[in-house]
């Protein structure tokens, strides 16, 4: 891992009865987010303390990467729908690697 890569984790809580369209959406999002330029690593995961939540994990090559990602078609096509889906805003968590 370099200084310039940039990894966060991106928290959705679905609204109650969403849980199962939030998911389908992200699962059809993650193979072209995968495809997209830096993007080095996109993974949902589903918490199993609270299962109305995805959690994905993102790793990009650079801030440039995830700027055109946050732009892109794919993402932007579900950011559309998170007024239906979503039962509080999307939160983003910035992490650097110590280890």
């Amino acid at each position: 891992m370099t200084d310039r890569e940039i990894c966060l984790v991106a928290h959705l809580v679905a609204k109650p009865g969403q849980e199962a369209a939030l998911r389908e959406a992200v699962t059809a999002l993650v193979p072209q987010v995968r495809r997209e330029q830096g993007c080095l690593g996109y993974t949902a995961h589903v918490s199993r303390e609270a299962p109305g939540t995805i959690v994905m994990y993102e790793v990009w090559a650079d801030q440039a990467a995830l700027d055109v990602h946050a732009a892109a078609p794919a993402l932007s096509a579900l950011a559309a729908r998170f007024d239906a889906l979503l039962a509080e805003p999307l939160r983003l968590e910035p992490l650097r690697r110590i280890a």
